[in-house]
């Protein structure tokens, strides 16, 4: 892979990581129309890996919130304070991102192989903005993040496994599902940045260990890393951006382009533009 595919996946994957839009189903939109086996190993491997450079982004971004939440949590397991708020969310956290570690292991071959078909791709970016749609029209957005629970946060979390299939989009299943239970647009969407940190780095670190060879002689490492790198960079600007963005707006532009983008997908897949693998 050149330096210069290498940046303009890196751009597009820490654009889209945190929009309800699907990083990794616009990877592998992009990765077909470069040319690449989007069910080969390296290209799995990558996709996986880069998104560690928006994990990072998000860290630095809520710095100052983890480093509140983490001390409320290692103080409230040891005794040494009282189970406050931030204590009750770092377990909701930790429990919310249950569901996905073992449900991605239970299916890693079917989610590296089937599901990164365009197929699957276009018809989840199509499927999954209804229920979009429903959630943000049936939001009460009655809780802020003092309510969090781990009733929430597991239901959340379990929600979240279907963002295993590329095109449904982690955020979009994570914040549809809070809303559902009553979350405020804001509150769900940090939640949904918050959540996003074990799944993605623990992917990351999977791929990166079980697939160092597979990069080595497929996509390489200079390109592995100048993407992650340009990840980081474009994902702090947006996770700044999107904070900013919905609490005044509702899920409407990311449904509208979801579903064109979907129907461009299968369009272009069914007329043999792109290879569906």
């Amino acid at each position: 892979m050149s330096l210069l595919e290498a940046l303009l996946l890196g751009f597009v994957e820490g654009l889209t990581e945190f929009l309800p839009v699907s990083s990794t189903g616009h990877l592998t939109i992009l990765e077909s129309a470069l040319g690449y086996s989007v069910d080969d190993p390296d290209i799995t491997a990558f996709t996986a890996i880069i998104q560690v450079g928006a994990v990072f982004a998000t860290l630095l971004y809520f710095r100052q919130d983890f480093l509140r939440i983490g001390t409320a949590w290692v103080k409230g397991i040891s005794g040494r304070a009282e189970k406050a708020d931030d204590y009750m969310f770092g377990w909701a956290v930790i429990i919310g991102s249950i569901p996905i570690g073992i449900v991605g292991l239970l299916f890693k071959d079917t989610i590296e192989t089937t599901l990164r078909s365009l197929w699957f791709v276009g018809g989840a970016l199509i499927l999954w903005s209804f229920v979009m749609w429903f959630a943000d029209s049936r939001a009460t957005q009655e809780r802020g993040e003092a309510d969090v629970t781990w009733r929430d946060t597991l239901i959340i979390g379990l929600t979240q496994c279907l963002a295993l299939i590329p095109g449904v989009s982690r955020s979009g299943a994570t914040m549809s599902a809070g809303l559902l239970r009553g979350l405020d647009r804001v509150t769900v969407t940090r939640l949904s940045f918050f959540l996003s940190i074990p799944a993605l780095t623990a992917a990351g670190i999977l791929q990166t260990v079980t697939k160092y060879d597979d990069i080595s002689g497929g996509v390489g490492w200079p390109a592995t890393i100048t993407a992650t790198i340009t990840s980081f960079v474009v994902a702090y600007v947006v996770v700044a951006w999107l904070l900013r963005y919905i609490a005044k707006h509702d899920y409407s532009i990311f449904i509208v382009y979801r579903i064109a983008l979907g129907s461009l997908v299968l369009t272009l897949v069914s007329t043999g533009v792109l290879a569906a693998t």
